[in-house]
């Protein structure tokens, strides 16, 4: 497989952390001298990795964005995410699962992987047509989290829903017009938050294989809200059940 990007501070430092071995080099902008580009280069050289100064504007054109902060790795691709068979296998505990449907925008699928696991999600999956794959954008986002949280592209969502509802995993789908809201809902046991699109959300058939649908409540003028942050509110209300 060709090397691909990695870019940022975290996204970088993750890898380093993670797989130091599939770091091939490490591009710095030499023109960036400051604290934080000090102790980075520090721990680049004890990682024995390659390094080279690369000006910004190089950095710029790989990255594709000037948003770098003047760090880019060129790395070996991670052996391939395990099934998600294997995923629910290796949980102790109830199962977090976030699945996503039709979220196309690499900002938006970078921020929910990083909610994620933060929240202490076991897996992201979503559709392998009608949404991003990783790449260097949603790796800058989703500031290490990328590199961390299982992502997984399933052929056929409906059937993996499908799928976990057979390991007595319940199936939630967030939807504006459902009569209950997510804080009616008992989230303690093994479940799997399922989000659509901002404006389209979910399509038929993904909501037809939920268990149940909730809403999150509105208090103000807007409608919905951006589905990474719909994202942060699902799991962590989870989050907040399990820790009682």
């Amino acid at each position: 497989m060709s090397p691909r990007i990695l870019y940022g501070f975290h996204a970088v430092m993750v890898r380093l952390k993670t797989a130091p071995a599939s770091v091939l080099e490490i591009h710095l902008d030499p023109e960036r001298r400051d604290a934080r580009m000090r102790q980075f280069t520090e721990r680049v050289r004890e990682a024995n990795v390659k390094l080279v100064h690369s000006p910004g504007a190089q950095l710029d054109q790989w990255a594709g964005t000037s948003r770098h902060q003047g760090v880019l790795a060129r790395v070996q691709p991670l052996a391939p995410r395990h099934s998600l068979d294997d995923v629910l296998d290796d949980v102790s505990g109830a199962p977090l699962v976030l699945a996503l449907d039709g979220v196309t925008d690499p900002h938006n699928l970078g921020a929910c992987l990083r909610v994620a696991d933060g929240a202490g999600a076991h897996a992201v999956i979503a559709p392998k047509d009608h949404a991003v794959g990783l790449n260097a954008t949603v790796a800058k986002v989703a500031s290490g989290a990328a590199e961390t949280m299982p992502y997984l592209m399933v052929t056929n969502l409906a059937r993996a829903l499908t799928e976990m509802k057979e390991r007595d995993i319940q199936v939630v789908g967030a939807s504006d017009d459902a009569t209950q809201t997510l804080y009616d809902l008992d989230l303690r046991g093994p479940v799997a938050l399922v989000l659509g699109a901002e404006g389209s959300g979910l399509r038929q058939l993904t909501r037809k294989t939920c268990d149940t649908l909730v809403r999150i409540p509105m208090a103000g003028a807007v409608e919905s809200l951006n589905v990474s942050v719909a994202a942060a509110v699902c799991l962590y209300e989870a989050l907040r059940q399990r820790s009682r």
